[in-house]
């Protein structure tokens, strides 16, 4: 692995860009691609909203404890075993995912896992500071990205997919491989950072750590963000348009999801999304070199609000059609549910439930299959005898009706396998589009912090960036579910994310002379 230049990575600068590597398989399984579309198939119709709220509480409680955190960081020592603790709970609460079917407990510890993951990441961003320099730094960060994306689209992920392809997207054994896989690799290759990166610049330790000290610090540096106009501008600008950023990752395969989209085809069109984004990463710091830092962000800021209005008008020009088939199929489920709700089961709940679950896997393929319910798999030592033989005589009733409901209601279900084709095509668009700017944005915005910020106080200061970009993606998230539930329409939530974006691109506009100040300004003093 070696610089653009020809000139090697130090053993610290590779061990650091390691850590983006080992954890951006959690990025990739649990935060947009495949965990999203497990956790809205059991929560059900709601899931894509309970995701959003879910992912806001959790960059809420990050954000709020960052610059907190940052400032106890800044101590002697205190890097690295801050770093240690927030990527473990992580690791550990990943993993708890896969031990339950219910979609709470999935959902609170999908919170307590991205908490890991944030807090750990706000301290990988301070220690940028002390493994390379000012001159290397925006190739340093754009390769931390650009393995990142390797580390996450590559082997992991693409096992994880041919596993859930070879057993069955709904397989659980899959599912819970998925989830356990980004445990054991996140964790195995943090080992080169715990080894051989350390804090160099640092504030002298007391001899007792306050919470006092601690939040005088934190008022310290916010007061020298406002005094500072070229850094209040970045950190605003930054707050806008990464909360755009951080809301395309977590709710594009829950927005997809909820608008029929076949999960398997999403999945692949994010891989080529992490394909894509690896050498972009890296070609976006030489644009930044090239045309300058401000410029290159205004121009991925200018792609993330076209990619909005494609997102948007893949659910808007879909859903019409994706209400017609849905009203004409709750008329045949309630027929159906009355066929076999008289069949006298002797556990009737137990029946039922299996029934209910068969029939919604059952609309999820009915436009897709001759067979909607496909392969009828019964754990027979979960029912009687006779409850079996009632439970597959009711099943062959449910599978004649739908094909029956084909039958009769092929002009709504051919329009909405139509929108359904066109909106994947849409989506594979954005995948690309998506793919172009993704890492280079967030690579560029972390490595021009760095060379805005004073070294000794790098993690203060990025706990302060970290706040303003964890409280954007508590916005987004929220806004989504929000306007999406007060409109009836996901489509609508996806298209107010474009505002963000704007007003990120209007602040760096208007930034230009402050910016080139400070980062003169930091570069004689440091």
């Amino acid at each position: 692995m070696t610089e653009l230049s020809g000139r090697r990575f130090t053993k610290e600068e590779r061990s650091w860009i390691m850590y983006d590597w080992a954890n951006s398989i959690y990025a990739t399984n649990i935060m947009a691609a495949i965990f999203p579309t497990i956790f809205v198939a059991f929560a059900g119709d709601q899931g894509d909203l309970w995701w959003g709220y879910g992912t806001s509480f959790a960059t809420l409680i990050i954000a709020i404890l960052a610059p907190l955190l940052g400032s106890i960081a800044d101590y002697q020592g205190m890097k690295k075993k801050m770093f240690t603790a927030f990527m473990l709970l992580g690791v550990i609460a990943t993993a708890l995912i896969a031990l339950t079917n219910d979609w709470r407990f999935m959902l609170v510890a999908y919170v307590v896992s991205k908490i890991g993951f944030s807090g750990s990441n706000l301290f990988y961003d301070g220690f940028l500071t002390d493994v390379t320099t000012n001159e290397r730094m925006d190739k340093v960060s754009s390769w931390g990205y650009a393995m990142g994306y390797i580390g996450g689209s590559t082997i992991p992920f693409v096992i994880s997919i041919a596993v859930l392809l070879a057993l069955g997207y709904s397989s659980p054994i899959a599912q819970k491989f998925s989830i356990l896989i980004t445990s054991v690799w996140w964790l195995v290759f943090s080992i080169p950072f715990l080894k051989n990166v350390e804090q160099k610049h640092y504030i002298e330790r007391p001899e007792k750590i306050s919470f006092r000290h601690a939040f005088d610090n934190v008022l310290k540096t916010a007061g020298d963000i406002v005094k500072s106009r070229g850094m209040l501008l970045f950190i605003l600008a930054y707050f806008f348009y990464i909360d755009g950023v951080g809301t395309v990752i977590s709710i594009s395969t829950a927005y997809g999801a909820a608008l029929g989209l076949g999960a398997t085809g999403m999945i692949l069109a994010l891989l080529v999304t992490q394909i894509v984004a690896m050498p972009c990463s890296i070609l976006f710091a030489w644009l930044a070199r090239r045309i300058s830092t401000r410029k290159a962000l205004l121009l991925a800021i200018a792609v993330y609000m076209f990619i909005c209005l494609v997102g948007f008008y893949m659910g808007f020009s879909l859903e019409p059609h994706q209400d017609a088939y849905n009203e004409a199929y709750a008329q045949e489920q309630s027929v159906i549910q009355e066929s076999y709700d008289g069949y006298a089961f002797e556990d009737s709940k137990a029946a039922h439930t299996f029934l209910d679950n068969l029939l919604t896997s059952a609309k999820r393929n009915l436009t897709a299959q001759k067979n909607p319910i496909g392969d009828l798999s019964i754990d027979e030592n979960a029912f009687s005898p006779a409850d079996l033989t009632l439970i597959k005589q009711a099943s062959e009733d449910i599978n004649t009706r739908l094909l029956t409901f084909n039958e009769k209601q092929h002009s709504i279900i051919s329009r909405y396998r139509g929108a359904i084709n066109f909106s994947t095509i849409l989506f594979w668009c954005m995948a690309v589009l998506v793919g172009t700017v993704q890492g280079g944005i967030q690579a560029v915005s972390r490595s021009y912090f760095g060379k805005l910020v004073p070294k000794k106080r790098s993690n203060e200061y990025f706990g302060f960036f970290d706040i303003f970009g964890k409280f954007a993606t508590v916005v987004g998230p929220f806004l989504y579910a929000l306007i999406g539930g007060l409109t009836g329409r996901s489509s609508f939530g996806a298209l107010c994310l474009m505002l963000l974006f704007l007003a990120g691109f209007v602040i760096l506009i208007a930034a230009r002379k402050p910016l080139d100040d400070l980062e003169a300004q930091r570069a004689v003093q440091d």
